[in-house]
């Protein structure tokens, strides 16, 4: 990556293999959940089954954006963009007022 436009790059150069990218990445996510599921414990079913729920959205955002297809326009990568920000930022804030710090 170039520390500023034109310069030399710097980095593990990982967008040059997308096998390597994806493996990197997901091993990131699973370590931060699993950070956080140990963290924090379930004040109830929501806060058990709604974490289950939001991890599996972010998955499957993940993959939608590593294996769909192209968007039509740069507008509508925005909007997708901002209103699955929003999304997310809600349902993540539901599910974490249902969970408590572990111990």
């Amino acid at each position: 990556m170039p520390v500023f436009p034109g310069g030399r790059r710097y980095g593990l150069g990982l967008w040059n293999s997308v096998p390597a990218t994806l493996a990197i990445e997901s091993a990131l996510f699973a370590v931060g959940v699993a950070m956080y599921a140990r963290a924090t414990r379930p004040k109830d079913g929501i806060g058990r089954y709604g974490l289950v729920g939001l991890v599996l959205v972010l998955v499957v955002a993940y993959l939608g954006a590593a294996f769909g297809p192209t968007p039509p326009s740069v507008g509508v990568v925005v909007g997708t963009g901002m209103a699955g920000g929003v999304l997310l930022i809600v349902l993540s804030a539901w599910v974490d007022r249902h969970r408590r710090p572990a111990g």
